[in-house]
């Protein structure tokens, strides 16, 4: 088994969503006078009252909450205040991925912009480790910070900011990861998630803590807040590329902040969309997830991250071209390792009854540890199970876990504490730290807590159905309207339809080096483009002489000029 010849998963099992409120659908579609397709989907997304549907389909900037709903915001500006005004230095200490670069670069940004005397630093992955650690008390140290202001981590870092306070360094922490216990004594923790805070919105990404308290110290400076708002272009990037829900105070920031981004007066940014090969297209959530935030994250898997953050920082355009220049190749270098790992890994899932395993913790000595939580993406959708991938190093793997929707994996590593050295994140994905031979002892006791919370049937892929349609349904306005519903992501997902009994319009043909499939179905209108992404296994399914079920999302194809309506499946059955 290798990665370029996957194996075929079993059929997905189709959810359809709850059937929306009639009353309430034609309330709305009076209301706001939109077609009933959309409105029903608008309904089971929960905006079923007309406020609401107005401020989904139309979010702004003033529906952004009070920076001071977060706990602890009072005391971190009014010590970053007082660190500006006496020319006190502040180490801003962010973490290696995407969301902790642009946290680290909006605030080093922010803060500078009033004057601050602002260093930025983020630990190298694989030497340092992941949070604050020892290497950023260092880093302070040597600084002479007076201030760590914390970018995407520090909830749980008890022992590295008792060592700053000891050191008479003053800490503040912004950061949106779950706390696992007590939180630490420190000037503020700006953390949605902790106990006690009001912030009506959890849903954060790190980046957009970063956002509010800027914000907050740009008022009490009494300066030009606009600056502040220049700066959504990275709020969008990060809270994309970190998988934050899409909705609420989320869904408001990556609207605006995928404006600017067309547009960014960052000069980093300008040259990462230009070597990424997206200049001149329309920046999506999509694009930005699949297409940027990659490049970025490569220098924080097989580089030192803070050269992303320098990249975010630069206004010399041609320092931003060099270091982009430098990520592309880590990104091409970072494929390379993704292939190779996954078909090791793969051969390692192919020796494991599956009917036994319903939790898979699978190590080797050599892998690297920057791209396991990718690889193990992608056996958790061949597997359909939570998979934890650890890179051996000796005596010690680091590990990086992703789960299924039925599966809390940081719950379910929680269970497992007393075989791990530490471990940290959330329900959907993990890293883990843990000794070389205890790993035989986890993978059993990993196994034996998803047995006990999974069922048989919750390991079968699942495809979500968001609303069954007609043929006359399918028309170029209803895919203009769909775009109401952008950004998507996660808690927003790109609506996915169904037509049932639906005729194949011509025979399907293979395309593409992913293993496409590509024909047209017949409407009322005429035939409509159909095109499935690997999905060449399903090819025999598409017969014209036989009625076909389709998932699919509505887009447009644009291929060298074209522009027409189509059909991207995500599944077909008979």
């Amino acid at each position: 088994m290798t990665a370029t010849m996957p194996r075929i998963r079993p059929p997905a099992r189709w959810l359809a969503a709850a059937v929306a409120d009639a009353d309430m659908v034609e309330r709305l579609s009076v209301a706001l006078s939109l077609p009933l397709v959309l409105c029903q989907l608008l309904v089971q997304r929960g905006y079923g009252d007309i406020d609401s549907a107005r401020r989904f389909l139309r979010p702004r900037l003033e529906h952004l909450g009070d920076p001071y709903e977060l706990l602890g915001m009072s005391a971190a500006v009014e010590r970053l205040v007082r660190a500006i005004r006496t020319g006190e230095t502040v180490l801003v200490h962010g973490d290696y991925d995407v969301d902790g670069m642009c946290s680290t670069a909006l605030l080093t940004r922010a803060l500078r912009h009033l004057g601050g005397v602002v260093v930025p630093f983020i630990p190298h992955r694989l030497s340092d480790g992941y949070d604050l650690t020892d290497a950023g008390v260092q880093a302070a140290i040597d600084a002479r910070a007076r201030v760590v202001l914390t970018a995407d981590c520090g909830t749980s870092a008890l022992p590295a900011i008792a060592a700053l306070n000891a050191a008479g360094i003053d800490v503040i922490v912004s950061d949106h990861h779950l706390p696992g216990g007590p939180l630490p004594t420190c000037v503020a923790v700006l953390n949605p998630k902790q106990p006690d805070c009001t912030s009506p919105d959890k849903d954060f990404a790190a980046v957009g803590i970063a956002f509010k308290l800027a914000l907050a110290v740009t008022r009490a400076m009494g300066a030009n807040e606009n600056y502040v708002f220049t700066l959504l272009d990275l709020v969008a990037l990060a809270t994309v590329a970190d998988l934050a829900p899409l909705r609420g105070e989320n869904r408001v920031l990556v609207k605006y902040g995928l404006k600017l981004m067309g547009d960014t007066r960052n000069a980093g940014l300008r040259a990462l969309i230009r070597a990424s090969g997206l200049e001149g297209k329309p920046l999506t959530a999509g694009r930005i997830g699949y297409t940027l935030a990659p490049r970025l994250n490569a220098v924080g898997r097989l580089g030192n991250a803070l050269r992303g953050v320098e990249l975010l920082l630069t206004d010399d355009q041609g320092e931003a071209n060099e270091i982009a220049r430098e990520l592309e190749e880590l990104n091409q270098r970072r494929q390379s390792l993704d292939r190779t790992t996954l078909d090791e890994a793969l051969r390692i899932v192919d020796e494991i009854d599956l009917d036994e395993q319903y939790g898979l913790v699978i190590a080797r000595q050599g892998w690297h540890a920057g791209v396991i939580g990718i690889v193990a993406s992608r056996i958790v959708e061949q597997v359909c199970r939570p998979v934890v991938m650890v890179a051996l190093e000796g005596e010690t793997g680091k590990g990086s876990g992703r789960s299924i929707s039925a599966f809390d994996l940081h719950a379910g590593l929680s269970a497992c504490r007393e075989h791990l050295v530490r471990f940290g994140g959330h329900r959907a994905a993990a890293g883990i730290t843990v000794q070389t031979g205890l790993v035989p002892t986890l993978a059993a006791r990993f196994n034996a807590i998803a047995r006990e919370q999974l069922v048989a049937d919750d390991l079968v892929p699942e495809q979500r159905i968001d609303l069954e349609v007609r043929e006359c349904d399918i028309t170029d306005a209803l895919e203009k309207l769909l775009h109401y519903f952008e950004p998507h992501g996660l808690g927003n997902p790109t609506p996915t339809l169904a037509l049932r009994g639906v005729r194949i319009d011509s025979a399907p043909r293979r395309i593409g080096s992913t293993d496409g499939v590509r024909c047209a179905i017949s409407t009322d209108g005429g035939a409509v483009a159909t095109i499935g992404w690997r999905l060449g296994d399903r090819a025999k399914l598409l017969d014209p002489a036989t009625p076909v079920d389709l998932a699919f999302r509505l887009d447009r194809d644009d291929y060298r000029g074209a522009d027409r309506l189509q059909l991207n499946l995500v599944d077909v059955r008979r």
